[in-house]
């Protein structure tokens, strides 16, 4: 498998947690969808945790990850959710080895 991965947790100022899924789902959610580099994407609320997000994202290459940061939708959703964070999101560099997906 040659394909790239992360694992994104974002710390939500206390009870933004909302507000930042619907800036997400205004900026994020189109441009995932039409991204053809984007092979699988997981938006999660951390069920123990009411201000903490996690997101899974699988993408074709680490090449294409970075130019999705170059994309005016991820700047416009950085410039709209970045006042809700408590701070940089953790992220996870992964190398996927086996996955299970639509046949």
């Amino acid at each position: 498998m040659t394909s790239f991965a992360l694992i994104v947790k974002h710390q939500t100022q206390p009870g933004k947690r909302d507000e930042v899924r619907n800036v997400w789902e205004k900026h994020m959610a189109p441009a995932i969808s039409a991204n053809p580099d984007h092979i699988a994407y997981f938006y999660c609320f951390d069920n123990s945790d009411p201000d903490s997000i996690y997101a899974f994202q699988q993408y074709t290459s680490a090449e294409a990850s970075q130019e999705f940061l170059k994309t005016d939708s991820y700047a416009a959703y950085l410039k709209d959710v970045e006042p809700l964070l408590s701070g940089p999101p953790q992220v996870i560099a992964l190398a996927p080895m086996w996955s299970k997906g639509p046949s």
